[in-house]
């Protein structure tokens, strides 16, 4: 298992370097990275992770305002 992990990590460094060693120099002579199809992913992927973490974020609050308050049983009549 040791191994496989471990070939793994190497397969992940060796691609990072491989796409370093072709993004970086084109994005600094100005050459578009990805094609128009690749920025539409791009963009709604950007859009569809700002919606699941509003969501995500709004829950939690609301789980921990209703958490602090306890259930409506617990509260005592004002």
């Amino acid at each position: 298992m040791t191994a496989v992990i471990v070939g793994l990590l190497i397969c992940l460094v060796l691609s990072a370097a491989v796409m370093a060693l072709v993004a970086i120099p084109a994005h600094r002579q100005g050459r578009e990275i990805l094609t128009a199809r690749g920025e539409r992913v791009v963009v709604k992927v950007r859009e569809t992770t700002d919606n699941a973490t509003s969501r995500a974020s709004g829950a939690v609050t609301h789980a921990t305002s209703t958490r602090r308050q306890g259930p409506p049983s617990d509260r005592k009549a004002s």
